[in-house]
């Protein structure tokens, strides 16, 4: 078993500094941080038992540590996770508490000094995420909702991107589809790390490749401009884009704007694909053939493994939610020769 001391003779400090670097309680220098944080995972440095460390006196409340992005409207999909969270979490006679400073760390820091929250629900996992070894050595209950790139021994609960993939590569290419445009998440989201966004593009062009489907892909921000620009840049080339795989629900009504002022009608031109909310691909002007977020389940998942720590069950490492894909008037017959060309 991997101790302390094995942690600080790797990263050549003191015991009292690896100490000091989990619980926040002394200031330690940047670059001694990340080299401590390195080699514990690297070691794979577990102080204490999630399940045996809990706080003894329980406060039936849980943590959900979820950053707002700086200077921005809060994401309406972090709006619809924290709301399933809570309603899972009182359904369950647990309080919620909301943590949303900055990268999280202070505020965890600040719910684990002072025992208020029994567990922790975290939220804007990265595939590298920096909290991993705090929250490895909290002692206590932990659910990452999203999966970091490599394995931290912290159960999670995500989507199964490659089912979702599966379904609407499957359903594309049964259509006679052969050559598919992905309209992605900003640089920012894909340069921040984000699991949602990196894991939804692999998934889909792994998926089309086992397919044989053609995939051009571009990253695209969310204004009128900067969509116009992406789907130019899909539909220039040879062969002709005749479907469209939007990852990015808040560029939809943009997406569809932009290809009538194209001159492309949906679905007879070219087909679209959304992942986005049921009530989004159900609006005007088209309803949208779908991949639906389950939200609501995501929320109650994580709160049932991080309570069930508390039993002593085990749960699996990582619980994958297979979403549905619900095919309305915006997919159809892939063109014999195509528009977008």
């Amino acid at each position: 078993m991997v101790t302390i001391i094995d942690v600080a003779r790797a990263a050549g400090v003191a015991p009292s500094t690896v100490s000091y670097v989990l619980n926040g309680k002394r200031p330690i220098s940047a670059d001694t941080r990340r080299l401590v944080e390195q080699c514990i995972r690297q070691l794979g440095y577990r102080p204490m038992s999630r399940r045996t460390s809990a706080p003894r006196q329980r406060t039936s409340v849980l943590g959900l540590l979820a950053p707002l992005p700086a200077a921005t409207a809060v994401p309406a999909a972090l709006t619809r996770l924290v709301g399933a969270v809570m309603t899972a979490a009182r359904a369950r006679d647990h309080d919620l508490l909301l943590l949303t400073h900055g990268s999280g760390m202070a505020a965890l820091r600040r719910a684990v000094s002072t025992a208020v929250a029994d567990a922790l629900i975290v939220t804007d996992v990265r595939a590298s995420d920096p909290r991993i070894p705090a929250l490895t050595a909290l002692g206590r209950p932990v659910v990452l909702v999203g999966e970091p790139a490599q394995s931290t021994g912290l159960p999670c609960v995500t989507l199964d991107f490659e089912a979702a993939a599966d379904s609407v590569v499957e359903h594309l290419v049964g259509l006679g589809h052969r050559t598919v445009g992905l309209v992605g998440s900003p640089l920012s989201t894909y340069a921040w790390g984000a699991d949602y966004a990196r894991q939804c593009t692999r998934a889909f062009e792994a998926s089309a490749g086992r397919a044989g489907l053609r995939v051009r892909r571009r990253p695209c921000g969310d204004s009128g401009d900067a969509v116009r620009n992406c789907l130019q840049g899909l539909l220039a080339g040879e062969p002709g884009v005749t479907a469209l795989a939007v990852e990015n629900e808040v560029t939809l009504p943009n997406v569809l704007e932009q290809l009538s002022a194209l001159g492309l009608r949906v679905p007879e031109d070219i087909s679209v694909v959304a992942v986005c909310r049921e009530e989004t691909a159900r609006r005007p002007p088209i309803p949208l053939t779908s991949v639906a977020v389950p939200t609501a389940e995501l929320g109650a998942v994580a709160v049932d493994m991080v309570l069930r720590q508390f039993e002593g069950e085990s749960e699996p490492e990582v619980r994958r939610i297979v979403p549905g894909l619900t095919v309305r008037q915006s997919t159809g017959a892939a063109p014999a020769v195509s528009s977008c060309a």
